[in-house]
């Protein structure tokens, strides 16, 4: 045949087609020859369930011992009975409690073991709990148990089905189950546990507290609608709670704090002088080693008050040209109306002055900050109107006008803390300094 026959040309296509085809099928086993282990897998199971988190860390040994044997090797040169004897083997002097029974090795990219087992003896059937909370008060104790609710659960998933004499198993990962139950449900507290082993296996947990806990507590007991020292026949209640928490946890009492809130305002309501005059308290807890405890006791029934205040540097004359000491006490005692209205009665006193003053009154809630009040002087026989507008929690502006004489007071007021305040007053004839107590 020519070169530039037709034929010619055919046939050497046709050689090179059966050449790629040659190439392509020895090239496949060569291929698949060069396929390596790159993970291995582990899956245990038996006659009887195994505990799950021991049974993760038998997978976790056996995946190892499979790594060290099989990973980065051809598939090919693998024998998976050699492997299945020898994996076999070596778990097998690894475990105690149960002995290995079958042993199946897949090779592959991701080469997988199988694992069977058998227990030697008994098994543990159930779990008793005993939980012991150290150096906790009663109410304490009993949130702290209500946070290890289910905790049970951790030693029943670690210790039921595991053979008794397999417990060593469940030891490492039992305590790293317990550490993240706590974690999650008790942070502020550790856990120690010893276990009696048997059919019913009987735990032993031990709760103690983690610092920083509560070293001192500061409390304080106000009232804005009875005088604050009849407080004090219930401080000596409040100083029995508020001392329950001195070695408890900071983060637990932050945790629980609206449930010491309540029980703090409980305990001091419960009084039957408190029950009388329909107290009700409410008590903020600003949690630290130096805790800090403010509770406030109000009705809203009544208003009682009792203040004395001194004027410095009035030098005029009272109205009616009686002369008046400048320190003073007052009492007020009021009756709610409604829950904008109260009726009230007031009386002063001047330590060198055996004269009272006696006056009625009525005050309005006229807007959230807005009071206005109208009282008669029974000694004097004249009226006065008044208003009081709060600027700030701690700032009031009053204004009273007096009827009689047409005069006026005006007094700005600031609140230094519950029991003391300043105030700057002026009317006609003069301006002066007051100073306010709270009692």
């Amino acid at each position: 045949m020519r070169p530039g026959d037709p034929l010619s040309a055919g046939l050497r296509r046709v050689c090179v087609l059966a050449v790629l085809s040659a190439g392509l099928l020895f090239a496949v086993p060569a291929h698949a020859a060069d396929v390596y282990v790159e993970e291995t897998t582990a899956a245990v199971g038996g006659t009887q369930p195994i505990p799950s988190i021991v049974r993760e860390r038998m997978e976790r040994t056996i995946a190892a011992i499979a790594a060290e044997r099989m990973e980065g090797r051809r598939t090919a040169e693998i024998d998976p009975a050699e492997e299945e004897r020898i994996i076999g083997a070596v778990f097998d002097r690894l475990l105690v409690g149960y002995t290995v029974t079958d042993v199946r090795v897949r090779p592959g990219t991701r080469a997988a073991v199988e694992i069977r087992l058998v227990p030697w003896a008994d098994t543990i059937a159930d779990v008793t709990l005993n939980t012991e909370v150290e150096g906790m008060p009663p109410a304490v104790e009993a949130l702290v148990r209500k946070d290890l609710a289910g905790v049970e659960q951790v030693f029943s998933d670690a210790l039921v089905g595991l053979p008794l004499a397999a417990t060593d198993w469940a030891a490492g990962a039992l305590k790293r189950r317990l550490t993240a139950y706590m974690d999650a449900h008790l942070p502020e507290f550790r856990a120690d546990y010893d276990v009696d082993v048997d059919r019913t296996a009987t735990v032993r947990l031990t709760v103690y507290p983690r610092l920083p806990v509560v070293r001192t507590v500061d409390l304080s007991m106000r009232s804005d609608t009875i005088p604050n020292v009849t407080l004090l026949t219930r401080r000596s209640v409040m100083e029995t709670e508020v001392n329950r928490l001195v070695g408890v946890p900071v983060g637990f009492i932050e945790r629980h704090r609206g449930a010491f809130e309540e029980q703090m305002a409980g305990a001091l309501d419960s009084g039957s002088d408190f029950r009388r005059l329909r107290l009700t308290s409410h008590v903020e807890i600003t949690p630290g080693e130096r805790m800090r405890v403010m509770s406030r006791t109000d009705t809203t029934r009544y208003r009682l008050r009792l203040t004395g205040w001194l004027d410095i540097g009035r030098t005029s004359e009272e109205r009616r040209g009686a002369r008046r000491s400048n320190l003073r006490v007052r009492l007020h005692a009021g009756r709610m109306l409604g829950r904008r209205d109260e009726l009230y009665f007031e009386t002063d006193a001047a330590p060198e002055d055996v004269r009272f003053d006696w006056r009625l009154g009525y005050a309005r809630t006229l807007a959230p900050r807005l009071t206005g009040e109208l009282r008669y002087d029974l000694r004097e026989g004249q009226v006065s109107v008044a208003g009081t507008y709060e600027l700030h929690p701690r700032w009031l502006l009053r204004y009273e006008h007096f009827t009689a004489d047409g005069t006026g007071e005006v007094e700005l007021r600031y609140k230094v803390h519950d029991f003391l305040s300043l105030a700057g007053l002026i009317d006609r004839h003069d301006a002066w300094l007051r100073v306010i107590g709270n009692f």
